[in-house]
């Protein structure tokens, strides 16, 4: 069990609480904005290539849209955390918000091929890559955040909190998507409807811009500003990061790869193989789906609030273990029927949320004057590469090699993951971890 000073003790107040549910609704309006495209990606794909181009390359030029937001991150990241390091976590933290809500409205109003031949798609990959830059300041920016606002004994149970409402995002788009296939037919959805679940984000978005103004500065960035030479903040804090902070980027970089993998293949391309290679009804994998995302988010909060109790290491370990486990329970049963889909799918979601602690590693392994930088940079690098190859890998895996292909790369990058937990209780990390937070 980890010890606290009691200093560090005392319960969430009314600030926490204020901190903490509009920083989570904000990031699920925003995720919401990022994800949404994958949702849609099949009508996506028929609306913005020529329609003689086969199915499964316009499913890969789609999906190669979706990965330019993924490689757009790092730059969105370490420019806005940058700033964020220097002037402010609350002014980046607002403003990804607007650079978000923006693109998102716009692909709601673009013309498709038919209307611009391939400058629709160019237009498509533009907004794209704005949504990629957007995302890649918030999610590093809300984890510090909120880990800056509470209490060192509540670290775990705020970037968990925080990154279940994260996942809420991708819930709210399974949700959206559910009631589009319910209510419109084929035709409407080619012809028009499509486009309300992105103006729709685009209204989420500036509602969330509109809620953060309540928000305030994280005391200790005010009291670093307090103590930070005019000099020294002219440095630009990722080479900070790089050149004092190495091993612990590193660490952070895999364990991002780690997170990319659960989420990208069990959650948010789970269509691809489950109607394509398992044969299940769409309405079902957007059920089952739904169901899998609410046990993530749940999940989330789980996992972090063990990581506030025993030793992160041992929190990460155990919890990678259990994804693998559950993997191979939920791709054993989908040749069983949908009865056993809406069985294992919840459980390997639930496992899934051992997410949800990686970042209490992230935001404590940096000190303040970088943290936001140190964060952004590790966590972007690698999504950017991971996320964006994920993307790729699945339909390609799904279509050419063996329908349990995803699953298994799942359990490899999971066992990783139970790798690099066994290596922080080894080295027992706790002792090395920043204590202004």
């Amino acid at each position: 069990m980890k010890q606290h000073t009691q200093a560090s003790k005392r319960f969430l107040n009314t600030q926490d609480y204020k901190t903490l549910s509009l920083s989570a609704f904000g990031g699920a309006l925003e995720f919401y904005d990022f994800i949404i495209f994958v949702f849609f990606s099949k009508v996506i794909g028929s609306l913005f290539f020529p329609t003689d181009m086969p199915i499964w390359l316009s499913q890969l030029q789609t999906f190669g849209i979706f990965a330019a937001g993924y490689l757009a991150r790092p730059f969105g990241g370490v420019v806005m955390a940058h700033f964020g390091d220097l002037f402010g976590r609350k002014r980046m933290f607002t403003f990804s918000i607007l650079l978000m809500a923006v693109p998102t409205l716009l692909i709601g109003c673009l013309p498709t091929y038919a209307e611009l031949g391939y400058i629709a798609p160019v237009l498509l990959l533009i907004l794209r890559i704005s949504q990629g830059l957007a995302v890649g300041g918030e999610i590093p920016g809300a984890w510090t955040f909120v880990a800056e606002h509470v209490p060192k004994d509540k670290v775990g149970l705020a970037c968990g909190t925080l990154t279940s409402g994260l996942t809420l995002g991708i819930l709210l788009g399974s949700l959206v998507s559910i009631m589009m296939q319910s209510n419109f037919n084929a035709q409407e959805m080619h012809d028009w409807a499509w486009r309300i679940p992105f103006i729709m984000g685009g209204i989420f978005g500036f509602i969330a811009m509109y809620l953060r103004r309540w928000l305030k500065e994280t005391p200790i960035f005010l009291e670093m500003q307090k103590r930070t030479k005019q000099e020294e903040s002219k440095k630009l804090p990722v080479w900070n990061v790089l050149s004092h902070h190495l091993p612990q980027t590193i660490l952070s970089i895999l364990l991002t790869w780690v997170l990319s993998a659960g989420i990208m293949v069990i959650i948010v391309t789970a269509h691809v193989y489950l109607q394509g290679q398992f044969h299940f009804e769409e309405m079902d994998v957007s059920f089952s789906r739904l169901l899998a995302t609410a046990a993530l988010a749940l999940g989330c909060v789980f996992y972090g609030y063990l990581a506030d109790k025993f030793s992160i290491g041992k929190v990460i370990l155990w919890g990678c273990v259990f994804v693998i486990l559950a993997t191979i329970l939920f791709f054993f049963t989908l040749s069983f029927g949908v009865t056993f889909l809406y069985l294992a799918y919840p459980i390997v979601g639930f496992s899934i949320g051992i997410v949800g602690a990686f970042p209490y590693y992230m935001v404590r392994a940096f000190p303040a004057k970088v943290r936001y930088s140190g964060v952004a940079f590790s966590f972007n690098i690698s999504y950017a590469i991971t996320g964006a190859l994920t993307s790729f890998l699945i339909p390609i895996l799904a279509n050419f090699f063996n329908k349990y292909a995803a699953g298994l790369y799942v359990m490899a990058v999971y066992v990783l993951g139970a790798l690099i937990g066994w290596y922080l209780m080894a080295k027992n990390v706790e002792e090395t971890l920043c204590e202004d937070i």
